[in-house]
């Protein structure tokens, strides 16, 4: 009759004494909570940082209160503008299907009210984070996302393309 080893006995057997001390009992099937670390804070660059300011500009002449920043709304922009780029398409939707919402929860924000999206492309401008909200300013939607007194925050993602291109993201969010 075969006789069945331990675990611990088997990683001590074939790894030595030092693997075997850090082998555990799972005494449960419940996953265990992982405690991450904190995430870095996201600086905006310089095309970020110009559509925000002018936003806030916008938002300000229109007696609104200023977005604040929000680094992890930045780093899923920025997600979506480098796939709109590598990926060759110009949507609010991934290839894949995947929706504002979806890539929010992607992303690991998981609790929030409301979010919105503006996404330009612009190529060939001196000042395309002012150029942009200019643009985003003239569109009935677009403008209405930088008007709306339902969002609290916001950032920008960018990405610029291989040929110089730029994509832009702006996700709105109320937490």
């Amino acid at each position: 009759m075969l006789r069945l080893l331990p675990i611990a006995a088997l990683i001590f057997m074939f790894f030595g004494s030092a693997l075997a001390q850090e082998a555990r009992l799972i005494t449960s099937v419940r996953p265990l909570a992982v405690k991450s670390a904190p995430a870095t804070p996201v600086e905006p660059n310089e095309v970020e940082k110009r559509a925000f300011e002018q936003t806030n500009l916008v938002r300000m002449k229109n007696g609104l209160t200023p977005f604040t920043w929000d680094a992890d709304i930045c780093r899923m922009a920025r997600i979506h503008s480098e796939s709109m780029s590598r990926q060759a398409y110009f949507s609010h939707t991934t290839p894949g299907g995947l929706r504002l919402r979806d890539r929010a929860r992607a992303a690991g924000i998981l609790q929030f009210s409301v979010l919105g999206e503006n996404i330009a492309y612009s190529q060939g401008y001196n000042d395309p984070g002012a150029f942009v909200v200019e643009q985003w300013m003239q569109s009935t939607k677009h403008r209405a996302n930088i008007l709306s007194n339902e969002f609290r925050a916001m950032a920008i993602g960018s990405f610029v393309a291989p040929d110089g291109s730029i994509y832009l993201t702006q996700t709105f969010i109320t937490r």
